[in-house]
This record gives structure tokens, sequence and C-alpha cells, in this order.
């Protein structure tokens, strides 16, 4: 039984795009319709590939930004938002060259480690660098569809303001929403009037905005290899037990 559930979470499907929306300049987020799709938990990530017409193909792996379809209960549909890569061979082409009516060929879900499910109790805490918000904003959305009562806090760090996913969507929630609490680290320029120079995430930063390591939460922290290991260390550092922290990273895939 757990063969064939592992064997139809590894079939390639071919999706249709059935909406493009724009989030940023530079990155979209592909909204698909996929037949028989197995259902997926926050956090996990999906295959695509692109194939052309001399058979050549490319791969690569994005993080799934909906929020939950337990056996396919919400008709299938995933969405997936990419950020293109300047000179990227598959980005590219997503955030470019897809539209809606398009096919795109995916396999998935993939991974059991870096997910939330609604059933968990604990605080949590996301800590977002750059991209890496998508999978940890896919548990936003599954908390907020069942009413979650358990206290969210998200620490994402951007470049700059106009660099930010999900920005208009992250407001209105923690506008509607007193469980949920986001805090913004820009890396580069800040908005006018912010209260603090641009800089990178820190030990201040974690220690102020993050979750006191005596709650117990459950953290999750995904972006950069770099951004990533270092958020993991001042999290241990800060007294917070490593079992607890699951983290994601991505290199400069394309």
């Amino acid at each position: 039984m757990a063969r064939a559930a592992v064997s139809r979470r590894l079939t390639w499907r071919v999706g249709t795009v059935t909406e493009v929306r724009a989030e940023t300049p530079s990155a979209r987020t592909l909204v698909l319709d996929v037949p028989d799709w197995p259902g997926h938990l926050p956090g996990q990530h999906v295959d695509v590939r692109l194939t052309a017409p001399d058979g050549y193909s490319a791969q690569r792996s994005y993080s799934i930004a909906s929020a939950w379809s337990e056996d396919g209960a919400d008709g299938g549909t995933v969405e997936l938002t990419v950020q293109r890569i300047e000179d990227g061979e598959v980005s590219t082409y997503l955030t470019d060259g897809l539209a809606a009516g398009d096919p795109l060929e995916l396999r998935g879900p993939v991974g059991g480690w870096f997910v939330w499910r609604t059933t968990q109790t604990a605080p949590v805490l996301l800590v977002a660098g750059g991209s890496g918000v998508v999978p940890l904003m896919a548990m936003i959305r599954a908390r907020g569809a069942v009413r979650g009562r358990q206290p969210f806090r998200l620490i994402y760090s951007v470049r700059s303001p106009a660099d930010t996913l999900y920005a208009a969507e992250l407001a209105r929630r923690v506008r509607d929403d007193p469980g949920l609490d986001v805090r913004f680290v820009y890396s580069r320029s800040t908005p006018p009037d912010w209260p603090e120079p641009a800089g990178r995430i820190s030990v201040a930063t974690l220690n102020t905005h993050g979750w006191p390591a005596d709650f117990g939460p459950d953290c999750y922290v995904c972006g950069p290899t770099g951004f990533v290991e270092t958020a993991a260390d001042i999290l241990v550092a800060l007294g917070h037990d490593p079992k607890k922290i699951r983290t994601e990273r991505f290199g400069g895939t394309s």
C-alpha cells in the first residue's frame, strides 16, 4: 500500500496552467489544474520537467505555494511561485513563457521532513530568505484554511520592498488574524521611514522577533544555503532544540 502511494506521487503528470499572477517584477505564481493529484502537505515540493522538440529536457524542483490538498480534495489545484533567475534555463520559461491554457509536466509531491501539519499544536517560527518564503506561505495558508489557533511568527528577509512575495496577502492576513505576526528584514534597501537600517538577519532579529526557546516552538527555516545555515546556528545559540529546527535550502538552480 505504501509502495503504491509512493509510486503515485512519483508519476509524471501533465497539469494545465489556469492562471498566472505577477508577485514581483521577477516572480510569478502559476496556478495549475493537475488531474489525479494525490494531495500534498504544506512544505512539500514538486519536480518540474521541460522537454524540447529535439528531446532535450531540463528538470527543476519548486516548492508548492498552495495551502494543502488532502487526497486531491480541492480538485487538484497546485500553485507554484517561481523566481526568475537571470539566464535561467527553466525559471525564465516558467515566468515569461507560460500562459493560461499551457501544459506543464510535474511530479510529486516530494518531501516529508520539511512539512507542517494542522494537527501540530506548538507555536511556529518561520524564517524565510527571499523566495524561501514560498513553502512557509503554504503553511500560513494552511493554518488560515482551518482557522488554526497555533500562534505563528514569520521573519522574512528580502533585498527590498519591491522583492517581497505575497506582500498584499501577508498584510491582509496580519490585519485579520491576531495570531499571525510578520517581521520584515531588508538587506539592501528599506521602505521610507523604516526604523532600522538595511542589513542581514542577526541574533538580535531572531531574539527580538522570534519565539523564546522555552516556548518550544516548531521552527522552519528556508532560503539560500548561507542564510539557512546562519539562521539555524543563531536559533541553536539562542537555546532552541535542534530537533525542532527544520531547514530547507536552495542553491543557484535556474
